[in-house]
């Protein structure tokens, strides 16, 4: 197998565990950490307790702090910072010789959307704009059912490689492609996107409702989050649609209700934790609003995506004037408007008309386009 050298933007577990994959199986992989003290622990002890605790990572996983360095000596780049900082990332990166004349491929693990001066947009799109005129119609997007906890200790996953580039998206197929992964390809790159920020969306008021079959007189049971997940599944695709996702496939592979599934029912899952915690430990008791939360995130102690996720999926469901009932609870919730129980009891009682009518909705606008 040929080696090659691969730049791991971001030490989050996700980020690491995709990196000890990649190394061992051959490669090498340096990991770009913001945090010194993550980068060294990584290079003298072999571990990330901070992100992927209880992990050994091989001696072919180094770490750096300097970014163009990094980018620099690879052959691939992946992107695995948070969708807050990864604009920041990019333009940093823009420095870094391979990437300002278009010569390695970037690949992109993050999953959200991103605030920009123009308004709430799609991450590859965005960073289309910012990357040099070649990478145009050819950044990779990787996502599917796949906590970090559970690759890193070689549990079989699988993942989705997406691009409007059909080569590319081969080309990092070729790449993950490698013992616990299993990745296939695809060239619905909006639809894979959508459904890989909205889970964490669904993700947060599953873990709401989770909380609340104990602790609350609600009618919560198993039954009724099976009928919010599948409810959820038709706010991804209602949303996908309206963006411009082109292959309704994409939604009932492992990009979309695989994806949804293992976020909103696995014990690894952040965003369902954080739903948890708003019912059990009063999460939000300490936070004004949602906008606060965002700015103050560092303090709830990791990093629920779907917190940032859900205000850019506000923004653009009244955009495309879309009726989506659990991103607006999960909104509310967030923005300290209402309680949850009282949030998820108005949910329930509204998905028999306008959660399946909204998407309906969005499928006819999608086809007359």
């Amino acid at each position: 197998m040929k080696t090659r050298r691969v730049a791991m933007i971001g030490a989050g577990a996700w980020g690491t565990a995709v990196g000890k994959v990649l190394a061992d199986n051959g490669n090498h992989v340096e990991v770009w950490s913001f945090e010194s003290e993550v980068a060294d622990e990584i290079n003298t002890s072999h571990v990330n307790s901070r992100y992927l605790p209880d992990v050994v990572l091989p001696d072919t996983l180094t770490a750096g702090t300097d970014l163009v360095g990094v980018v620099q000596a690879s052959e691939y780049v992946i992107l695995a910072t948070p969708s807050l900082h990864i604009l920041r990332v990019v333009r940093e990166m823009l420095a870094a010789v391979n990437i300002s004349e278009g010569r390695t491929p970037i690949g992109i693990l993050t999953k959200g959307f991103i605030q920009t001066e123009s308004g709430v947009r799609l991450i590859v799109e965005t960073l289309e704009d910012y990357l040099p005129g070649f990478y145009k119609g050819r950044l990779v997007y990787i996502s599917g059912p796949s906590h970090a906890e559970e690759v890193s200790l070689g549990k079989l996953t699988g993942l989705i490689s997406a691009s409007f580039h059909p080569r590319n998206a081969i080309r990092f197929r070729g790449l993950l492609n490698v013992e616990p992964l299993m990745v296939f390809s695809s060239l619905d790159v909006i639809g894979v996107q959508v459904s890989a920020a909205m889970k964490n969306v669904i993700a947060i008021a599953f873990g709401i409702m989770d909380a609340l079959k104990s602790t609350s007189s609600a009618q919560f049971g198993d039954n009724t989050e099976s009928l919010l997940l599948a409810a959820g599944l038709n706010e991804i695709q209602a949303l996908a649609l309206s963006l411009g996702a082109t292959h309704p496939e994409t939604f009932t592979s492992i990009a979309g209700v695989g994806d949804l599934d293992v976020t909103c029912r696995s014990q690894y899952g952040r965003n369902r934790r954080f739903g948890r915690e708003i019912v059990e430990q009063s999460l939000l008791s300490g936070f004004n609003n949602l906008d606060d939360l965002i700015g103050r995130i560092d303090e709830v102690g990791y990093l629920p995506e779907g917190v940032v996720a859900t205000r850019g999926a506000r923004v653009l469901t009244e955009r495309y004037g879309l009726t989506m009932p659990i991103t607006e609870a999960v909104y509310r919730i967030l923005n300290r408007e209402i309680e949850p129980d009282n949030a998820l009891q108005t949910v329930v009682s509204s998905l028999n008309r306008a959660n399946f009518t909204g998407f309906l909705a969005a499928r006819e606008r999608a086809g007359a386009r």
